[in-house]
């Protein structure tokens, strides 16, 4: 598991806990980001506290407009910009 595939896994339990009470189990990849226990809040919390983990945020970084539709999706694209800026 890479650190950032764990920081993003850490980040998304504690913010799902905060919102709802309980923690969540991972996801798994191929989960549908819309089915993942966040709202459009939790998501936005998410990124902003991955931001301040990682210090950047590849949805500004990106010269295009991306949207992922799965979990894992979402994961590649943190570690494809991390890649990239470490």
């Amino acid at each position: 598991m890479t650190p950032i595939r764990q920081t993003i896994l850490e980040t998304y339990a504690e913010v799902v806990e905060s919102q709802s009470g309980s923690r969540p189990a991972a996801p798994e990849d191929d989960r549908v980001l819309l089915e993942s226990g966040l709202d459009s809040l939790g998501f936005a919390i998410l990124v902003t506290r991955l931001e301040e983990a990682f210090g950047f945020d590849p949805f500004v970084e990106s010269d295009e407009a991306y949207y992922p539709v799965t979990f894992g999706d979402f994961i590649r694209f943190y570690e494809a910009h991390g890649a990239r800026a470490g």
